[in-house]
């Protein structure tokens, strides 16, 4: 039995059968320690937009290790790297003047722009505004604010009271969430989080004209739109850096991470429009106290700059928009199958192929079967909170993989349905 305590594991099932130990990678595709090929159909978790085994990354990140691997950001210390990639963010950022705050992942700049959002209403002189509201199936990581504001109730179980004054609302209706501000007084409400996409909780594109409706119900209500982008962030919306840059938005502040380093390195960012900075950058306020030991860290600033070159220099944001229609032409015929009620896709390089609910009532570990079989043709995916199975592919997958990869779901939902 192995020390590792895995992540998101049952333990006994892992410690029973083994880790699956991955050794290598080459664009959309991983090796494990036997030398056998998988086609990755996750990207590893989201993450890995540019592909596997980029040696321009490690190249940076080993230049940089060589001068300065990392120094503090606290007070008025920095890092040319730091500095640099702050300015090509909020370059791409949906609202032009955005601050860029650095944070070691995606569960950080979900917490972060949490405490944000309530101190800025403290700021400006409205501390009552505290309760901060999220959608059903939305996942915000699993710090203690994210796990508080997730839409999977399973993320929150068996934890007792987190964080107050946070909600959930359903996902696809403009007119509940206007309801529920409205009941509870939105001179009360700091913030609304919103996935542009719902990701782990099952790949929910958003209803026509939904985010559009929920920004001015938010503006009109002086409530703080908070898009969580750290899936869809930097490029995996398909054709744009952000989803809210897709959809028109200008939120208040963006949450990312994954796809900024695509996962070389750990590396979050929190995009703040200029309303809601202001007041922090104003003589008299003092200081923000939030911060995390590798904020700005040097090596992992130097990875995302080159991460950021990689995607623009070989045009990978029209990459993840073909992929998106590729996706959605090749596994739109996996909703025919006895097992499967529908695939979800056509907003990105994501989809989910959903387990038909009442085979997943009889079984419940029908998807986690699916996966298996998924492995044994030589795909890896993993299982989302609807009982889906997650397709995120690297963007540098092909039409032929994704044909590969839509054969291999159709080969692996017949083996579990025989």
């Amino acid at each position: 039995m192995g020390s590792y305590w895995h992540p998101f594991a049952d333990m006994a099932a892992v410690s029973a059968s083994g880790p699956l130990v991955i050794a290598s990678g080459d664009g959309a595709y991983v090796t494990d320690e036997a030398g056998r090929r998988y086609l990755d159909a996750t990207a590893a978790l989201w993450y890995c937009n540019v592909g596997h085994g980029r040696t321009a990354l490690g190249a940076a990140a080993a230049a940089q290790m060589s001068s300065l691997a990392a120094y503090t950001t606290f007070g008025d210390y920095a890092t040319r790297p730091t500095l640099e990639l702050a300015e090509r963010v909020a370059a791409i950022a949906p609202v032009p003047g955005s601050k860029v705050f650095l944070t070691s992942g995606g569960s950080d700049s979900v917490d972060s722009a949490i405490k944000l959002a309530r101190r800025y209403w403290q700021v400006v002189g409205r501390p009552e505004k505290t309760v901060v509201l999220s959608r059903r199936h939305g996942y915000h990581g699993m710090h203690a604010g994210g796990t508080s504001l997730s839409g999977i109730p399973a993320n929150r179980l068996g934890y007792g009271p987190l964080l107050a004054d946070t909600a959930q609302v359903p996902w696809d209706s403009a007119e509940a969430l206007a309801a529920v501000l409205d009941a509870t007084g939105p001179d009360r409400v700091a913030a609304f989080f919103v996935e542009p996409v719902v990701g782990a909780g099952g790949v929910f594109p958003p209803p026509a004209g939904y985010l559009e409706s929920v920004e001015k119900i938010c503006r009109d209500r002086d409530v703080l739109l908070v898009c969580d982008e750290v899936i869809t962030g930097y490029g995996r919306i398909g054709g744009f850096w952000f989803g809210a840059t897709r959809f028109g938005l200008q939120p208040d502040i963006v949450t990312g991470a994954k796809g900024v380093t695509s996962g070389y390195a750990p590396l979050g960012t929190v995009l703040v429009a200029p309303r809601v900075a202001e007041p922090f950058w104003r003589a008299g306020t003092g200081m923000w106290r939030h911060g995390y030991t590798y904020s700005g860290h040097a090596t992992a600033c130097a990875v995302a700059l080159a991460n950021l070159d990689v995607i623009e220099q070989e045009n990978l944001l029209a990459e993840a928009a073909r992929l998106e229609g590729t996706l959605h032409t090749l596994l739109a015929p996996l909703a025919d199958h006895d097992l499967v009620s529908e695939v979800r896709s056509g907003t990105g390089a994501m989809a989910a192929v959903q387990v038909d609910p009442a085979a997943l009532a009889l079984d419940p570990a029908l998807p986690a079967r699916v996966a298996a079989a998924l492995r044994g043709h030589g795909v890896l995916t993993r299982v989302l909170a609807t009982g889906g199975l997650q397709v995120s592919p690297s963007f540098v997958t092909t039409d032929d993989d994704v044909k590969l990869l839509a054969e291999a779901f159709g080969a692996a939902l017949d083996d579990v349905a025989a």
